[in-house]
């Protein structure tokens, strides 16, 4: 495979050789160099690593069926029982939705995914069943991790333990836990709970913490307890995490001090809020940093459209970025930020200035858009893409080969 007249980064005109799913050479590019080879044609675009969604909710999607209005009311709990409420009224099963947001996300650029499947006692494993059926539907064009998600929490309902527990010997490959003060209300069984399913299956943990402030930190603490007397370096995620950056300056440093030493990682949604850690010290400290799409026009929000380019715009946007470079360093954080956290055996950003996944060695996930520069791809966030997976064409012009 010759994927020909690309620009890596933006950068010089090139030849991408691809052998055994990997990029085996580059070439500055030269058209007699297609002759006799399977080719894709670049046409002069961008070559970026293909995103990675490493946090989103394919069991709550509502992309493509009618719109509805907002009915949600405030708070995780609010939200979550506006969910429960209406989830089963759609025409669409929970497998057909999620097969097609996850088709709309492959479509523009999107290979790897960390989803959320909530398990709960009014949805038993339904929600779980259909985010794996989505999984099967694109196997070979999408790489799908699944993560066993008590939305409605561990401790307030009866059978949840149990329905986790079988999720993660059926298919979930992550547990999740979720608030351990502000939802169980238990932080220290909440969090037992969660670490000890993660040593009967051997599987990593990702915590969702919407929690404020010192709470928050509290929360934090609780977690980095767990991860030195379990030997978890490495196999936890902390995602949202909206406040933590709000406390004080010592607490900043201290948390990302910590979290590279233990090697926590980070999963934004790029939310509107601003005191979160920032983005770029987390990098420069060594913690692997990644971005997700969180619920796509859902019982929960009515954003979202399964472009991880309008979300790597956002997360810009939302740290009020104008220079190049750190918007650049925003799509790294999209790509191949979010494959460190998947797969902690990859190389993670080693700075700010780093544009790894399209180099000799790496494998061969690859997204060409058109655009100027990589700025300019961000801002305009255009249509003409070609998406490629272990060297192979998995959509062309927003639309699955």
């Amino acid at each position: 495979m010759l994927v020909t007249d690309v620009r890596p980064w933006g950068g010089d005109p090139s030849d991408i050789e691809i052998q055994d799913g990997r990029i085996s050479a580059l070439h500055p590019h030269d058209p007699a160099r297609r002759e006799g080879r399977e080719t894709v044609e670049g046409r002069g675009r961008i070559a970026l690593p293909s995103f990675s969604d490493v946090h989103c909710h394919l069991d709550s999607t509502r992309i493509g069926l009618p719109f509805r209005p907002h009915t949600g009311a405030p708070g995780v709990w609010g939200m979550t029982m506006n969910d429960r409420a209406h989830w089963r009224e759609d025409p669409w099963t929970v497998a057909e939705r999620a097969t097609h947001t996850l088709g709309r996300m492959i479509e523009r650029g999107t290979t790897r995914v960390r989803s959320y499947a909530q398990i709960d006692a009014d949805c038993g494993l339904e929600r779980f069943e259909g985010v794996l059926a989505a999984k099967e539907a694109h196997a070979g064009r999408c790489e799908v991790e699944i993560m066993a998600f008590p939305q409605a929490g561990l401790l307030r309902e009866k059978g949840v333990l149990e329905l986790m527990d079988r999720a993660l010997a059926s298919g979930a490959a992550v547990v999740g836990g979720i608030d351990p003060c502000t939802l169980d209300r238990d932080p220290v069984r909440h969090l037992d709970i969660v670490f000890g399913l993660a040593e009967k299956h051997r599987a990593p943990v990702d915590i969702h913490l919407h929690e404020p402030a010192h709470l928050g930190v509290f929360s934090v603490d609780l977690i980095l307890e767990r991860v030195r007397a379990l030997g978890m370096a490495g196999q936890v995620t902390i995602s949202h995490a909206y406040d933590l950056g709000g406390v004080d300056e010592a607490t900043t440093r201290r948390l990302t001090e910590e979290f590279a030493e233990l090697d926590i990682a980070m999963a934004t949604v790029a939310p509107a809020q601003t005191r979160a850690l920032p983005l770029a010290g987390l990098t420069e400290a060594g913690v692997r940093v990644g971005l997700g799409e969180d619920g796509q026009r859902d019982f929960w929000s009515p954003y979202g459209n399964g472009d991880m380019l309008d979300r790597t715009w956002q997360l810009a946007f939302t740290h009020r970025y104008r220079a190049d470079d750190l918007i650049e360093h925003c799509v790294a954080v999209a790509t191949r930020g979010g494959a460190s956290i998947l797969h902690a055996d990859l190389p993670r950003l080693a700075s700010v200035a780093d544009r790894p996944g399209v180099a000799v060695g790496d494998e061969a996930d690859l997204l060409l858009v058109d655009g100027d520069t990589v700025t300019s791809a961000v801002m305009d966030r255009g249509t003409d893409r070609t998406v490629l997976r272990a060297g192979r064409v998995v959509a062309d012009g927003l639309a699955l080969v």
